[in-house]
């Protein structure tokens, strides 16, 4: 009997559900691994998002209300680690994983197995983090940098926070050499480096960045665990080590991570853009010039997280210039997707919207980052609520409405049916309000000296911590709507046809590369 055959008598015998465990969990279909990304991703964004709630329903007024200071101190540190390592990054990687393959034209990932297990990592080590409430003492509640010494402190969950975290960079290295492998060896002939879609190009080097910077990561937390249970001394100033160095390891880290959080975000708004304007990306190869120097620059700019430590003013300089110059192939960025609509064609449908939001709030956090580069303005703003809106404009309206409008704009592809046209303006304009009207006010309240992380505040910030946590509920609520125009087109809805955006006739797949060199309506001449 034949494997085929010999499969088939087996799943005959076991009935569909034996079929659904089986086609879930042993799939290397490069589809599937993105779905179930996306899947695990979407309810991390809710865990994560829950937590965000417990922070801003106890900040809603002033005094202790809900919650006890050290469950507050578990929410914001929890809150980072599960919407950075459990939302927007597997998000990414499901992106990567359902497009890639079929942008540059090959079968599937180059390492369909290592694909499987690099997903299945993820939810027990997302488990095994999220299990730290139950235990004694409760979650880390160091803030998500987990700073030495206070990160030493603490009850039994210590050692299972720091297993958790290795198992998610595990996962997020072995997802990323897969990504590099399938680009550079499975891209269709002619598919030169220079043709590739924009988004597979950032993909590409954001899988560089994780390569280089998660066993940095590592490392900084097992040094931590070796503090803690076997008497070394790298952070304890009391044995000779540095509380201090800490922090420049974790920085080394912590900054090419902010950037693995936002450029897979850049590729995404680079093809949607193009669509719905109409016309070829603006300035291909500086968009990809630019995403590199970026990339190498995330690399030299960490201790701009570490003004207040008392460097030396020569270093104080080093990051604060070298910070400032982050901001250039930035700005060449918004000014080649700004040119890219100028005089387009535009139409206005969710993915468009979502991409305009992005490139609008996006810029709004980068001139608050440009704020924060100044040294001796840092001084002033580090640990306030500044830092939290800046950092969150990023974030928020920045990688996840770019998540969010990737959904939007390959739906169709993914399901072959539309979604909810109107549903969508609405969870856009919803989630647009009440995103500024959750992080906008932090602004206002973090130059007056509010500091972060902190369950009380004095009544002057009272007002403004109010229309903070409306915001909140308000944005968390929008998201159900996404949920449910989510399922809604996955069940049905009018069909998708070939050319799914009006007038953008096979646009999705090529704009955001160069235009190609024959229109193909008579086939090329093979030299």
């Amino acid at each position: 009997m034949s494997a085929a055959a010999d499969s088939h008598h087996d799943d005959h015998h076991h009935g569909p559900e034996k079929n659904f465990v089986k086609r879930w969990l042993y799939t290397t279909n490069h589809k599937d691994l993105g779905t179930l990304y996306l899947w695990f991703a979407f309810a991390m964004f809710f865990v994560g998002g829950l937590m965000a709630l417990v922070i801003r329903a106890e900040l809603f007024s002033p005094g202790l209300q809900f919650v006890d200071p050290q469950f507050f101190n578990s929410m914001t540190t929890m809150h980072a680690i599960v919407m950075i390592f459990g939302g927007v990054m597997p998000a990414f990687v499901g992106l990567a994983n359902w497009m890639i393959p079929m942008m540059i034209g090959g079968p599937d990932m180059a390492l369909p197995r290592l694909n499987n297990w690099s997903f299945w990592i993820m939810p027990f080590a997302l488990a095994i983090f999220l299990s730290t409430l139950l235990m004694d003492g409760g979650g880390p509640a160091s803030g998500w940098t987990l700073y030495a010494p206070l990160s030493l402190q603490g009850g039994d969950s210590f050692a299972f926070v720091i297993v958790s975290i290795h198992f998610m960079g595990i996962s997020s290295v072995m997802g990323s050499i897969n990504i590099i492998a399938t680009i550079l060896n499975m891209r269709a002939p002619g598919m030169t480096l220079m043709k590739m879609p924009l988004f597979v190009w950032t993909w590409l080097i954001t899988a560089f960045l994780l390569i280089a910077v998660i066993p940095v990561f590592a490392g900084a937390v097992t040094m931590l665990l070796t503090d803690r249970y076997f008497g070394t001394s790298f952070f304890s100033a009391a044995g000779g080590g540095d509380p201090v160095m800490y922090q420049h390891i974790f920085w080394f880290f912590g900054h090419p991570e902010v950037y693995i959080l936002i450029l897979p975000a850049f590729g995404i708004v680079s093809q949607i853009i193009p669509t719905f304007a109409r016309k070829p990306l603006f300035g291909y190869s500086s968009m990809v010039y630019a995403t590199g120097s970026i990339a190498f620059l995330s690399f030299i700019v960490w201790a701009h997280h570490m003004f207040t430590v008392g460097m030396p003013l020569a270093g104080e300089l080093f990051f604060m210039f070298a910070t400032m110059m982050i901001a250039v192939p930035t700005g060449v960025k918004v000014f080649n997707w700004i040119a890219t609509m100028w005089r387009g064609s535009m139409t206005f449908e969710t993915p468009m919207l979502f991409a305009l939001g992005f490139v609008v709030m996006f810029t709004f956090g980068g001139f608050s980052g440009l704020m924060l580069a100044m040294t001796p303005a840092d001084i002033q703003y580090h640990d306030t609520y500044f830092v939290v809106a800046h950092f969150h404009y990023v974030l928020v309206p920045g990688a996840i409405f770019s998540i969010i409008a990737a959904c939007y704009y390959w739906l169709p592809k993914w399901t072959g049916n539309m979604y909810d046209e109107r549903l969508g303006k609405i969870h856009f304009w919803s989630s647009t309000f009440f995103v500024n009207l959750l992080f906008f006010p932090m602004h206002f309240v973090g130059l007056a000296g509010m500091p972060r992380r902190i369950p009380d505040y004095n009544l002057q910030f009272a007002d403004m911590n109010m229309w903070a946590s409306i915001g909140a509920f308000g944005f968390g609520g929008s998201q159900l709507l996404l949920l449910y125009i989510v399922i809604k087109c996955i069940k049905g809805g009018e069909k998708a046809t070939d050319q799914v955006w009006e007038g953008a006739e096979g646009l999705e797949w090529t704009v955001a590369s160069p235009a190609p060199y024959h229109t193909f309506e008579t086939p090329p001449e093979i030299k």
